[in-house]
């Protein structure tokens, strides 16, 4: 790992190395939670709540009042975060499995969980009256933790620009949002450029590119990341969205084109250097062209990669929307489970958001599930962290969809494994319960000699190898009711 600096350049930036604590950790935590839990209805609810009509708009009006006498301002006034326990929640996630831990510095919404000096809209002079993200990181450190931030600012000057509208018909019609209100313009943004006239601010596709050509939002965005990685040092900076500000097409990228993202990383790294003598920060942004994503970790949203990638990567997602959503349901332990087992036999990290309601608690839906998720770590941990992509991802019938945001649970057989490594053992998970209770492993050949087998919460299996082919014999009753692992020694 280079302990020389880095220049805001990709020729610089592009020797980056992964550190080892995030290829070992494998499993993350994410807090992703600020004013938008309050309504806890679900996500962009800051953008939703302006766009007549939408089901958040409809919720918003009849719940609250109008959004131009309550608007979103008066949203973040009532987060309290009054319950918020950021100790026992860590040490629940250290428990549940999680290696690192990942919060929330800014939504889109422009409102900052941390005393900032660049936004008055921040968490220790309105609502909570508290430093979400120095609490966070206090409770993380206690517990060991590798500690993160996420920052979903840069596509904040477009994303928000429904707050300067006004209904098109009804009661309010032509009564402008309270963006429009100069007393807030430093909070909701003097954006107006984005909004042409006559266009449909509920279509998010329409200001596209995402991210401003606006010089002087570019500027601040620039100097609110070296905020944050002046006050917290973070072990992970995570960009929700591609590397700012350049052109994201099929041109080459040029160091002019992503100046501010180039400096923001580059002094993420280099503050990591001054402080550990080495680099241990780990950046992630969502652009999948190599000479991009190289400066840093690519980041994959609510999906993942088809086979192994050579560079390490990671899987950001959640048990169910972005922010407490009452409407939507939750993954089940098991699911959370493979997925992660198939992300990490890619050369992968999985980033699990963890809702909290606006007072800071979790729901005991959401306890059940890392409670299960603890349990199953217990037996099968050995198999996660410190390991390694095999030869093979896997083997057998079934496959994860691959489209946009799709995470179905997979309908997985007998015939299913996934594979990792670590040292001379070979962690090989069935994914399907084996029929009989006999495991049949295909992948190995017959160099491949077989010393002995684990069954991770058992212990030692009767096996056989033939022309590589691996039978192992296996209990009636398995250490786990999820995926279960064979600890395969060989010679």
């Amino acid at each position: 790992m280079s302990t020389n600096t880095f220049e805001p350049t990709f020729q610089s930036l592009q020797q980056y190395e992964c550190p080892a604590w995030f290829r070992d950790a494998k499993f993350g935590i994410w807090s992703h939670w600020g004013p938008q839990s309050v309504p806890m209805y679900g996500d962009w609810y800051a953008r939703h709540m302006y766009v007549q009509g939408h089901p958040q708009n409809l919720y918003h009006v009849r719940h609250y009042g109008h959004p131009s006498e309550f608007g979103y301002k008066d949203i973040c006034a009532l987060w309290k975060a009054e319950k918020f326990d950021p100790e026992e929640l860590m040490a629940l996630y250290r428990k549940a499995g999680a290696r690192y831990f990942v919060g929330q510095a800014m939504h889109h919404d422009h409102f900052f969980n941390y005393p900032s000096k660049l936004n008055r809209f921040n968490s220790m002079q309105v609502g909570p009256m508290k430093d979400i993200c120095g609490l966070w990181k206090a409770a993380a450190k206690a517990q060991d933790m590798p500690f993160g931030l996420t920052e979903h600012l840069a596509t904040t000057f477009s994303w928000w620009r429904t707050n300067k509208g006004a209904d098109v018909d009804g009661p309010y019609a032509g009564v402008p949002y309270d963006g429009n209100d100069p007393a807030y313009r430093d909070f909701y943004l003097d954006n107006y450029e984005h909004v042409r006239t006559g266009e449909d601010l509920s279509k998010w596709l329409t200001c596209r590119p995402w991210y401003t050509p606006n010089a002087k939002f570019r500027d601040y965005w620039q100097a609110v990341l070296r905020e944050v990685v002046d006050l917290y040092q973070p072990d992970l900076l995570y960009s929700d969205g591609v590397l700012p500000f350049g052109a994201h097409d099929e041109s080459e990228p040029g160091d002019a084109d992503f100046a501010q993202g180039l400096d923001v990383v580059a002094h993420l790294y280099n503050t990591s250097i001054a402080q550990h003598g080495e680099n241990r920060a780990v950046y992630n942004q969502k652009d999948r062209r190599p000479e991009i994503y190289k400066v840093g970790v690519l980041d994959i949203e609510k999906s993942q990669l088809p086979g192994i990638n050579p560079e390490p990567w990671q899987t950001d997602t959640c048990i169910g929307n972005w922010f407490y959503d009452v409407k939507q349901a939750f993954k089940k332990p098991g699911h959370v489970i493979e997925m992660l087992i198939d992300i990490i036999a890619k050369n992968g990290c999985m980033l699990l958001n963890i809702l909290q309601k606006p007072d800071g608690t979790i729901d005991d839906e959401t306890r059940y599930l890392l409670e299960e998720l603890a349990n199953w770590f217990a037996v099968c941990g050995e198999a996660i962290y410190g390991t390694r992509p095999w030869r093979e991802y896997g083997e057998g019938d079934s496959r994860v969809l691959l489209e946009g945001f799709s995470e179905e649970k997979v309908a997985w057989n007998s015939s299913d494994y996934r594979f990792v490594a670590k040292g001379n053992t070979l962690y090989a998970f069935m994914l399907g319960v084996p029929e009989k209770r006999v495991a049949v492993i295909k992948s190995l050949t017959e160099a491949d000699r077989v010393a002995s087998v684990r069954l991770l919460g058992a212990g030692e299996c009767r096996f056989s190898q033939a022309f590589g082919v691996l039978t192992v014999e296996l209990p009636e009753k398995l250490p786990t009711d999820y995926t279960n692992a064979l600890a395969i020694d060989l010679a």
